[in-house]
């Protein structure tokens, strides 16, 4: 005890000595240690203060969305970022990469990318200066309770700093071979606003990270997930376009490959690993609102099932099987984090000027299958069954998911049914069982914000995805790193795949396009 009670009195004493230097001049010809110490603490302050080397900063070349480990060492510790270049080096001291990089190429400011301080190598004196906030902002940006208001309900264009006007949020995602299908889903869900409050803001959710175990993959994936919410909202961007490659890494190592980022994959595949993924990495369980992925997307149904009575059994053996209970309808509650609707077969001939023909089925045709009423037959090994399903619960958000590939033992293929939808007040109440629609008080009428679709067949095809950003009310297409405002009526004419509807406020202004046309005429 005797020992810290001395330290904490040195340090005491050092910091007032400090305090008292720097009010009043240290006589030069003092030759005392206190004085030589103050005077060198002097030194190195005024060129913490004054570097010169600032104006080498060429903001430009910094790229923060790439994995941040050495160039040379592949190492993550201790890796700092040359200001001047943009590689990662290892080290400060000498002999380190870092060290090395800045006597070779004369580059001397450095930023350590765990500490968030600037360095001027080899000096090696740290840097304190507040032109430097933007790039600690770019690194690691952060949102209060008021800048996430604004920017949701903004249409205001911010320039990045190579002069690029861009919208928060309506920012592109790099393609770095074939990841598109995993672009569209993230770009889906950071325009879902109560996921994206949430991963805006880190203190939300690093209390619940604490407790992963070491090493958990989990805790990769939800810490890039909110960098990569953060970096597209970022209003202060060094350019207008985010790569995702830390995200995409930590996806192909929390699914154990399974989804990988150099071959095409699956969009709806995708989709329920990651909103599972996210659920669980968040402290999910089966209680109602336990992670964020719950209280936005979470509704609940009932499932009517039957056995079929094959039709190859004679007479008595049917009535046997009728007699025991076997064939007779049960019922099922099950909790849903998306709707999952089957296109009708496509034909199979070519009309008269030998050109296939594209069916057309309507949402209302789609949303059938959950009306309660209409029965569908699905296939096992070894039986057949009915099935009825009627909505219990409606979420905030209703994922709707349009199965379009269909696999068998020797290809995949894609139906290229056009579904006819709207873009505003899809009533969802008529799908409510009976017995819960005078308590659904929350609302039953949905919007669409997010659409996804596919094009091409399913080996060679690609992937693209439709936002309505929120504060100015476009629409807007998003093809990888390429964006462009979109007609609303344009949307209705693509092959849709995944589709996001957020539940009508009541008394939110209408602002469809059939609306708009109205007040025009």
């Amino acid at each position: 005890m005797k020992v810290e009670d001395d330290k904490k009195s040195v340090d005491i004493s050092v910091k007032r000595s400090l305090e008292t230097w720097e009010k009043a001049e240290v006589d030069s010809d003092d030759e005392s240690p206190g004085a030589a110490l103050l005077r060198a603490k002097k030194a190195r302050l005024a060129a913490s203060r004054k570097c010169p080397y600032l104006d080498t900063i060429d903001r430009g070349v910094l790229d923060f969305d790439f994995e941040k480990l050495c160039s040379v060492s592949l190492s993550r510790i201790n890796c700092y970022v040359c200001l001047v270049c943009g590689k990662y080096f290892q080290g400060r001291g000498s002999n380190t990469h870092a060290y090395t990089h800045s006597t070779e190429t004369g580059h001397r400011v450095f930023l350590n990318l765990e500490t968030q301080k600037f360095y001027c190598l080899p000096d090696n004196y740290e840097i304190i200066d507040k032109s430097l906030d933007d790039i600690l902002y770019v690194l690691n940006p952060t949102f209060t309770a008021e800048l996430t208001t604004r920017l949701a309900s903004s249409s205001k264009e911010a320039r990045a700093f190579d002069g690029t006007k861009y919208i928060p949020g309506v920012v592109g995602l790099n393609n770095i071979k074939a990841n598109d299908y995993m672009n569209v889903v993230l770009q889906l869900f950071s325009h879902v606003e109560g996921v994206r409050n949430y991963f805006l803001r880190p203190e939300n959710y690093m209390h619940i990270l604490k407790t992963r175990p070491p090493g958990d993959q989990s805790f990769e994936l939800v810490t890039r997930f909110g960098e990569l919410i953060r970096k597209l909202w970022n209003p202060k961007n060094f350019k207008a376009h985010v790569s995702p490659h830390e995200m995409l890494q930590a996806v192909v190592l929390c699914s154990k490959k399974q989804f990988q980022i150099t071959e095409q994959g699956d969009a709806g595949a995708f989709l329920p690993w990651f909103l599972n993924s996210l659920h669980l990495a968040l402290g999910g369980s089966k209680k109602k609102k336990s992670s964020v992925i719950y209280k936005n997307f979470l509704g609940s149904m009932r499932i009517h099932t039957r056995k079929i009575i094959p039709t190859d059994i004679d007479g008595f053996k049917r009535l046997e099987a009728e007699r025991s209970g076997e064939y007779e309808w049960s019922v099922e509650e099950s909790p849903f984090l998306f709707l999952t609707t089957e296109l009708p077969p496509p034909p199979l001939f070519k009309d008269e000027i030998h050109e296939n023909i594209i069916p057309q089925v309507t949402l209302y045709n789609l949303l059938s299958k959950f009306n309660g009423v209409t029965e569908k037959e699905y296939k096992t090994y070894k039986d057949n069954y009915l099935k009825r399903f009627e909505l219990t619960k409606l979420p905030m958000y209703i994922i709707l998911y349009i199965k379009r590939f269909t696999k068998n033992n020797f290809f995949v293929e894609k139906n290229p049914t056009i579904v006819n939808f709207p873009l505003s007040h899809i009533e969802f109440g008529d799908l409510l069982s009976e017995d819960v629609k005078d308590k659904h008080e929350a609302g039953t009428t949905y919007d669409l914000i997010g659409n996804v679709v596919h094009d091409g067949s399913p080996e060679k095809g690609s992937y693209r995805v439709h936002i309505l950003h929120s504060g100015s009310g476009k629409w807007f297409e998003m093809n990888d790193l390429y964006m462009t405002e979109i007609l609303p009526q344009m949307i209705t004419l693509t092959e849709a795949y995944i589709q996001i509807y957020k539940r009508r406020e009541p008394g939110k202004e209408d602002t469809s396009p059939e609306k708009a046309a109205e007040k025009s005429s």
